[in-house]
């Protein structure tokens, strides 16, 4: 990997234009087009053409059927069983969990890449479905008239009340938050966002080239979040960061200097630091 979106501004414009309008946000197509970062010449149509494959076999499975709990049996049967998706449990943390097309080929990723799959699957027969951003694990739901179904995207098991509370019970211990105090359990089942849901998708990206000391990769993914959330001022401040690492001193020195408008106390001492530094290697 030797480029970045800087780069290649063509692929940079179209996720901007994915990404642009809430009300027109294209989330399929923005997530299939992350992997550019990686692979740039990937054929983004033939990713969609597959999965557009797909769902004809899904719904014709399903033709004259308007049941929704015999369509949500049928479609994990085709899903897990048939198809045979599951999670990348040997190599979680390799980036590619995160593309789509990757996701398509090998059958396996993270709980993120596999929900969208397994969403667009049942739109495409009508099912009442949603993602959900819930903390340390992306979930799905299905509403029925029978009651919400809240499901393991890489298993399709279902989980009760109980289950999800015993699962959202150690990120209320981290955040030192009680019983009393934690808010209902329904609030933390909303659907996600089709950008909250692209911005956890890179946010996991970030967190690996971070780990991996990818520095490009890493620039790459934050032009696309800052893209998503210009207003988040820190995404900035991480740039920057990456950059310095990366060796690029003229845009790092740019992105350090926007964030130390708004950095406080020690962050912004050492802010002021990383840029004198910057300023005399120039």
């Amino acid at each position: 990997m030797n480029w970045t979106i800087d780069e290649h501004p063509t692929a940079f414009k179209y996720f901007g234009s994915l990404v642009q309008s809430d009300e027109s946000f294209a989330l399929m197509e923005a997530a299939i087009s992350i992997a550019q970062d990686a692979e740039p010449d990937l054929d983004l149509q033939a990713v969609q053409a597959e999965l557009d494959r797909l769902q004809v076999r899904l719904v014709q499975r399903l033709a004259g059927e308007d049941d929704d709990l015999r369509k949500l049996s049928v479609l994990n049967q085709f899903f897990y069983g048939e198809l045979g998706f599951a999670g990348n449990l040997n190599n979680y943390y390799d980036p590619a969990n995160s593309y789509i097309h990757h996701v398509l080929q090998t059958r396996r990723g993270i709980p993120i890449s596999v929900a969208l799959i397994w969403l667009e699957l049942a739109r495409s027969i009508d099912l009442p479905v949603e993602g959900i951003g819930f903390p340390g694990h992306f979930l799905v739901k299905v509403s029925l008239t029978q009651g919400q179904v809240v499901q393991d995207p890489l298993t399709g098991d279902s989980f009760s009340a109980n289950a999800l509370a015993e699962r959202l019970q150690p990120y209320l211990d981290q955040a030192d938050i009680t019983l009393e105090d934690a808010p209902p359990l329904g609030l933390y089942l909303q659907a996600a966002h089709p950008r909250d849901v692209m911005v956890r998708m890179l946010r996991n990206l970030q967190e690996i080239h971070h780990a991996q000391k990818d520095w490009p990769m890493l620039v790459a993914v934050l032009n696309r979040l800052i893209l998503l959330q210009p207003e988040r001022e820190e995404l900035y401040r991480d740039r920057g960061m990456a950059y310095v690492q990366w060796g690029v001193a003229g845009k790092a020195l740019l992105d350090l200097e926007r964030y130390a408008l708004v950095a406080k106390g020690l962050e912004a001492e050492l802010i002021a630091k990383n840029i004198a530094k910057l300023r005399q290697a120039d």
